[in-house]
């Protein structure tokens, strides 16, 4: 009996007796296809993707905090310190995951309102002394007793559930066969109303980044689900203006950008991260130092195992290690798009926004994270999905994947002629 035929017969008991129906009965791990051809319950590829990008960055976690971790009075001198903690939030998010590929898209459009509503008295809580933490001039964390929730993080994914809601609720006065005016006043406008409410909300904190995906994803799922296309442009300029804007008005933001664009000049000043990150992917070469060989961790890179783990990745594991995260990246985010066409294909509207705003959403945070580390953008504070260190960031984003794979799983399960 070969490796494979075994693998199969244990994954079709085990499924057997996993209660991921939503009628309450066990799913058959069977591989079915009207076709003829196999069709696994669930999409495996997806699932061994996410779990190579969890566990490169545990690895890269590890490597990038031993040296601060193991002279911290913060840590008590544990080298391990920040590994152990990454790798609870990896169990909790995946425990959690499991829990929610169990709730149907049914009963998430039905709870999206309630959803985004908790998100937004998370965000409004955590600008209120007493409440929130402040840690380096910004005001982003609920304390937890040892831990800390970030509810930005929870925002994006609310902000994917009303979004897509909105859209298929307002489908009606979106669309370009509606006269401009009835597409803005009843359909794109009340939308922008809340969505910049959030954005003044977490620029408060003040969380740019954030801010930055969040309006782009929520109103990129309005443009995926049809809206006017007049209206595109005059949104697409408006943001610009009002990015700049911030940019302009706001001193510390003012000496990012100048920092972004001649990093050198400002060596030892507002460019040292940025050079400091471009010198470990230099120093990486196309095969790396080495697994825990690089130097930039060494109290040279700030933020080495959060915001700036790509470049510590770059100098240990090269060129071929970064290509190889960024292909998984991008094979994540066209996967979520090909699922959310099989949704629409399906006649399933609210799950096809729900799978592509998700793409957007990894697309777009894992995009700018790595277009930082390798100066092509000013610094966000943004972390990479999946790799960055982090206990909010992981839950939501494990937890959000999740969602992704149950719209896979209904999309089989409608091709088989099953209801959902």
């Amino acid at each position: 009996m070969s490796v494979a035929t075994m693998f199969t017969g244990v994954t079709e008991r085990i499924g057997a007796k996993l209660p991921w129906r939503s009628d309450g009965r066990s799913a058959s791990m069977r591989p079915l296809s009207s076709s003829g051809g196999a069709l696994a319950e669930f999409d495996v590829a997806l699932v061994w993707v996410v779990a190579f990008l969890v566990a490169i960055g545990l690895l890269m976690v590890y490597s990038s905090s031993i040296a601060s971790a193991s002279e911290s009075r913060f840590t008590r001198g544990s080298a391990s310190y920040f590994l152990l903690r990454q790798c609870m939030f990896v169990v909790i998010g995946a425990v959690l995951a499991l829990f929610v590929f169990d709730t149907s898209l049914r009963t998430w459009e039905r709870v999206a309102p309630i959803v985004f509503i908790v998100a937004c008295v998370l965000i409004v809580a955590v600008l209120i002394p007493g409440i929130g933490r402040k840690v380096n001039g910004a005001r982003r964390w609920i304390p937890l007793g040892p831990f800390s929730l970030q509810p930005s993080e929870l925002m994006k994914f609310a902000m994917i559930l009303f979004a897509a809601r909105y859209a298929v609720t307002k489908a009606a006065v979106i669309h370009a066969a509606q006269p401009i005016k009835q597409s803005l006043v009843n359909g794109l406008g009340p939308f922008l109303l809340i969505a910049l409410a959030v954005s003044v909300v977490l620029l408060r904190e003040p969380d740019f980044g954030a801010t930055l995906v969040v309006l782009s994803t929520g109103l990129l799922i309005l443009f995926m689900a049809g809206l006017d296309h007049r209206l595109v442009l005059p949104v697409v300029v408006v943001g610009l203006v009002a990015a700049v804007a911030l940019v302009w008005f706001e001193p510390y933001r003012l000496e990012r950008f100048f920092g972004f664009i001649d990093p050198w000049k400002e060596e030892f000043g507002s460019g040292y991260q940025l050079t400091q990150s471009l010198m470990a992917i230099g120093r990486g070469g196309v095969f790396g130092l080495g697994l825990g060989a690089g130097v930039s961790k060494h109290y040279y890179l700030p933020e080495a195992h959060t915001d700036f783990i790509l470049a510590v990745t770059a100098e240990e594991l090269g060129l071929l290690g970064v290509a190889v995260v960024i292909g998984a990246y991008a094979w994540l985010t066209w996967r979520a798009f090909a699922i959310g066409r099989e949704a629409r294909r399906l006649d399933q509207p609210f799950a096809a926004l729900v799978a592509q705003g998700i793409g957007t959403l990894f697309g777009i945070q894992s995009l700018i994270n790595i277009a930082v580390n390798m100066g092509f953008a000013p610094t966000k504070g943004l972390t990479l999905p999946l790799m960055s260190y982090g206990g909010s960031g992981m839950i939501a984003s494990l937890v959000t994947l999740s969602v992704l794979l149950r719209i896979d799983w209904e999309n089989r399960r409608l091709e088989r002629g099953f209801k959902v």
